[in-house]
Formats: structure tokens, C-alpha cells, sequence
């Protein structure tokens, strides 16, 4: 199999690759890996140090938007599975425009390609953002789509457009929608790495409005895990929740971010909260536990303490990111 991986450089992408070629997921071994990455400031080639000289990776520094390169690299391919994205709400909140650029015209020339190449599978990763807020219960693959802010509105237009060349075309394409992930290789302006990094520097963490949002944590191996079995059994023109089956305030996480670096409460600094704050996520990952088996694998508290270790002992991979 011959896989096309966008933003196979960025924090998800990145452990998707490392895991299909180091292994992690039988379905997909011997695969040939083609890893498509602009390398923004949030793509970084270092996340494929691991399996950089594995002669089944070819990676090229690309944009999604570039039709003329991402005709030539779809060539051959099997299945694509289209990572690359803008990613950070504050950053739309401050300009929308390569959200747009990139998450809406850049998924529909990728769609556009494949179809034109006859690629048989197209598994578009999305988030569970797209869903907007809800105060109580869990939405199921079905709710309306109801985004709040630009990101998770180029993310919902992304979804549509994949969803139009589905019925449109025939063409056998996947949506997943994750809820908030962590682990190794996350950007420091993600707030799990950014308070980690920020305690290990003896710096104060910013906890937004009254900490009382409530996220859904995914390790991110389970989110691959979840996006390979999606992959390979997953059936065309069908969406998939992936959760991680922990909620928390964020007042709840930076307790135990707090805890685990052996840090005081002298060290939150509260910050007005972000404009259209979602206040809740919370994902019914019914539908891929029932038809495809999935289930988070990595306890939090552990998978946690993994990654607040990680950090500590990779300051050579962050701290040049929080420079710039």
C-alpha cells in the first residue's frame, strides 16, 4: 500500500507515520509512506527523526494547495490520509485567511485530485469542534454541525466539502472527529505542553476565564490507533467520533499539571477568556467502538506522566519553538 500522509510533519501527523512504519499498526505494515508538509511554524521535520532514514518514508516540503505538485505526488497512491491543517483557535481568532486558504481550498484541491487519480480511500481528519458547544450529554456523529470560531468553521466547511464529494462522486471518503489531543511532539502553544513547558521554565501558566471549560483528553496513539482502524474497515461516506473518554475542567488539568511538576497555585496567572469560548466538548464514540472495535488504550493519569516526562527530557525539541 502506498499511503499519502498531509502534515505527516505536524503533532498528529507525525505519530500516525511513526506508527505505520515503526510497527504500531499491523494493518498497515510494509506500507510505502509519502509525507506532504509545508512546515509552517507548527510542522517540524524533527517529528520524523524516529524513521527518517526508512527507506519506505519519502518526504516533500509542499503545500496542499499547490495542485500541480499534489498531482504528481498522488500518483500511485492507495489511500490518502489528510492531516495538514491550521490549527490553533487563538490564531483565528486573529486572522482567519490561511484557515480558509488551507483548510477549505486546500481539502477541496486534494478531494479533487484524488478523485481525479482514482485513489481508492480519502480519510479526512477533522475535530470535534466542528460541533460547536454543548452544555450536557454527547454529540453523535449525526448532531448538526455548529462551529463557533474560524477554526472549527474551515474545519466544518472542510468536512462538507469532503461529505459533497462522497455523495457527489461516489468517491469512498472517511471523516473523523476527535476530541482534544495530547502527547509527545505537541506544539507548545497547545495548553498541556504550554503549561509543562511554561512550569518547567519557573514561569506562570495562563488559565482562561473562569477554568471551568470542560475538554475531552485523547491520547494521541489512541487517536491513531482510532484513524487506522477507520483506515482499513471503516466504510466510505461515513463519519467517526474518536474520544478519549476523560473530562475535565481546565481548572481539573492544571491541578494535575500542577501536581506533576511540584508546582503551587502562585503560578496560575488568570487571563481574560478567549472570545466565543466553547464551554464544552463531549463526543459519543459509540458508532467506531460498535462497528470497528475501538477503544482508548492509554489510561490518562499514565499517559499523562508520559508526557509531562517527555517534555522535561526534550528541551532540545521545544525550546527554539517557544522562541520564535
Amino acid at each position: 500500500m502506498r499511503l499519502l500522509v498531509t502534515g505527516g510533519a505536524g503533532f498528529i501527523g507525525s505519530t500516525f507515520v511513526r506508527r505505520v512504519l515503526q510497527g504500531a499498526q499491523p494493518s498497515l505494515a510494509g506500507a510505502d509512506v509519502v509525507v506532504l508538509d509545508k512546515l509552517t511554524y507548527a510542522g517540524n521535520e524533527a517529528n520524523l527523526a524516529p524513521v527518517a532514514t526508512d527507506p519506505a518514508l519519502r518526504f516533500v516540503k509542499g503545500d496542499i494547495t499547490d495542485e500541480s505538485l499534489v498531482t504528481d505526488l498522488m500518483v500511485g497512491v492507495d489511500a490518502v490520509v489528510h492531516f495538514a491543517a491550521e490549527s490553533h483557535v487563538d490564531r483565528s481568532i486573529l486572522g482567519a485567511d490561511p484557515f480558509v486558504v488551507t483548510n477549505v481550498v486546500g481539502t477541496q484541491i486534494l478531494l479533487q485530485v484524488a478523485l481525479d487519480a482514482g485513489v481508492s480511500r480519502f480519510v479526512h481528519i477533522s475535530t470535534d469542534e466542528v460541533y460547536g458547544s454543548i452544555e450536557s450529554g454527547s454529540w453523535s456523529e449525526n448532531h448538526p454541525l455548529e462551529p463557533n470560531s474560524p477554526y472549527s468553521a474551515s474545519k466544518a466547511s472542510a468536512d462538507l466539502l469532503a461529505r459533497a464529494y462522497a455523495r457527489t462522486h461516489g468517491m469512498d471518503v472517511r471523516i473523523t472527529r476527535c476530541s482534544n489531543n495530547y502527547g509527545p511532539y505537541q506544539h507548545p502553544e497547545k495548553v498541556i505542553p504550554l503549561f509543562v513547558t511554561n512550569l518547567l521554565d519557573g514561569l506562570p501558566v495562563p488559565l482562561y476565564g473562569d477554568g471551568l471549560n470542560v475538554r475531552d483528553w485523547l491520547h494521541v496513539d489512541d487517536h491513531c490507533r482510532g484513524i487506522a482502524l477507520v483506515l482499513e474497515r471503516g466504510r466510505a461516506g461515513e463519519i467517526y467520533n474518536i474520544g478519549g473518554g476523560t473530562e475535565l475542567t481546565n481548572t481539573e488539568l492544571t491541578g494535575l499539571l500542577l501536581d506533576a511538576l511540584g508546582a503551587g497555585w502562585s503560578r496560575v496567572q488568570p487571563v481574560a477568556d478567549r472570545k466565543a469560548h466553547d464551554r464544552r466538548y463531549s463526543v459519543d464514540w459509540t458508532k467506531i467502538r460498535t462497528q470497528l472495535g475501538y477503544a482508548p488504550e492509554v489510561d490518562f493519569a499514565q499517559g499523562l506522566a508520559d508526557t509531562v516526562r517527555w517534555y522535561a527530557e526534550h528541551r532540545d525539541w521545544w525550546e527554539s519553538l517557544k522562541a520564535t
